[in-house]
């Protein structure tokens, strides 16, 4: 398997050297050279595998013969013991067709586990064969740095700096980074925005000097590996209620477009999905997008659903190259102008393909609250703002399609956000037994302001890749 970038300016990969840059070196995102495509026959067979057997057969035509079945099983197996339930991702009903797929049962309490664990695993074990380290250097809206952390913290071929936004993550998610007392792990707090620490990390990795000489690699979701990995949740969903042979909708929190993007290369290889909805917050660019074709990025407000609070969703490039048909030029033009003048307006054609599997839902604040609440009061169940954002836009799908099942993906555990959960059920959540002490924990982190060269400098002093 080989992997392009969607600039088409870099050169093509095997699995494992895209996993290890991240980033393309021409500032675009590494997908398929070609996509596998699974067979009703086989799709029907992943019904009750366990999840790592899941895992397995559905990542390994993308890893190809880089790594041999038997390690990549003990790998997926290895990765998903840590999981606090004996499904992984059970799949909860909450009202006539409207599902709850759980993905906060990993260590962190959220869906990011499921690729960042895997992730780091296979990745370290590259390393370790190169005989190489390298520095992982990542942002954070809040989940993604935690997940990171707890996958590579203490391993030995890297070290981690994850940049998250001073003041704009819940207190959970902060000290989950920042009461790690692991050397290799630096969590940085920088004064701006989530876009403004991605547009950081974009920065790095585009000075190519500073990226060779730090070996750099990312492990946000512009990773295709973190991609793939979350692919696997929509097939063991589908399949539990009937895919192939029934069609199955999601409904995806959405902010960097990761998760919702591996919904749509689910249905790329086969898998019976009807409609993909994005679920934004009022930082709605997709739903603005999807309405009249021009992505513009406005100020980020901040919202109760803070991992969602991004103008600049980095996966959406990876969604142009497939609906501009594979034409880099395109996708080249659309973020020149994106830098240059802050906009850019989707083709005819390639709206109208986007619209073909997607739609978007805005959920403001008020609705976010009403949704917790009305969750709680009708079935028991407690969701967190994000998920809450899910469902929100779930039942609008299914008020368009009452026949058609839609999941809606539970993202994070609602003890990670409790202020805004009590506000709208009257009851604080309680945390995990294995995070209970955290507010106890001493904290430490780096306050840095939104340059890029103050965060290259913190990164030379510290990171042993290019000892």
């Amino acid at each position: 398997m080989r992997y392009i970038s969607t600039r088409g300016e870099a050169p093509k990969l095997g699995f494992s050297e895209a996993m290890l840059a991240g980033l393309a070196r021409d500032g675009g995102l590494y997908t398929p050279l070609t996509a596998p495509r699974l067979t009703p026959a086989e799709i029907r067979a992943l019904a009750g595998l366990p999840y790592a057997e899941a895992a397995t057969r559905l990542m390994e035509p993308f890893v190809g013969d880089e790594v041999g079945h038997a390690e990549l099983a003990a790998l997926a197996k290895d990765a998903y013991a840590g999981f606090r339930h004996a499904a992984t991702a059970p799949l909860v009903q909450l009202d006539d067709n409207l599902f709850l797929l759980e993905l906060f049962h990993g260590p962190t309490l959220a869906f990011k586990d499921f690729a960042m664990q895997w992730l780091g695993r296979l990745m370290n074990r590259a390393l370790q064969r190169r005989e190489t380290r390298a520095t992982i250097l990542g942002a954070t809206s809040g989940d993604t740095g935690a997940a990171a952390i707890e996958a590579f913290g203490g391993q030995s071929q890297t070290d981690v700096f994850i940049l998250f936004p001073q003041g704009r993550v819940s207190d959970v998610q902060r000290r989950q980074m920042t009461t790690v007392d692991k050397a290799n792990v630096h969590a940085i707090a920088i004064e701006g925005t989530f876009d403004d620490c991605q547009s950081i990390v974009k920065a790095l990795f585009n000075d190519l000097a500073f990226r060779d000489a730090m070996k750099l690699s990312g492990v946000n979701s512009i990773n295709w590996a973190r991609i793939l990995a979350q692919i696997v949740y929509y097939f063991t969903s589908a399949v539990a209620l009937g895919a192939p042979d029934r069609r199955v909708s999601f409904a995806v929190p959405t902010g960097n477009f990761g998760d919702v993007l591996a919904g749509y290369y689910a249905k790329r290889i086969g898998l019976s999905i009807d409609r993909l909805a994005i679920a934004t917050n009022e930082n709605d660019i997709l739903a603005r997008a999807l309405a009249n074709g021009v992505y513009k990025p406005l100020g980020v407000k901040a919202t109760q659903s803070p991992s969602m609070d991004i103008q600049v969703s980095s996966n959406f490039e990876r969604l142009l190259f497939e609906a501009y048909d594979r034409d880099a030029g395109s996708v080249r033009a659309l973020m020149g102008s994106l830098k240059q003048s802050g906009e850019f307006a989707v083709a005819p054609g390639p709206l109208a393909a986007i619209r073909r599997d997607f739609d978007a839902y805005r959920v403001d604040e008020q609705t976010c609250a009403q949704e917790i609440g009305r969750a709680y009061r009708s079935s028991g169940v407690v969701i967190d703002p994000h998920t809450a954002v899910g469902v929100s836009a779930a039942r609008r799908a299914l008020a368009r399609d009452p026949v058609t099942p839609v999941v809606a993906m539970a993202t994070a555990h609602p003890a990670k956000f409790p202020d805004a959960v009590e506000r709208a059920i009257g009851q604080r959540p309680l945390l995990p037994p294995h995070l209970r002490d955290i507010d106890s924990r001493q904290e430490r982190f780096t306050i840095l302001p939104n340059d890029a060269d103050a965060v290259a400098k913190f990164v030379r002093l510290r990171s042993r890749a290019a000892a």
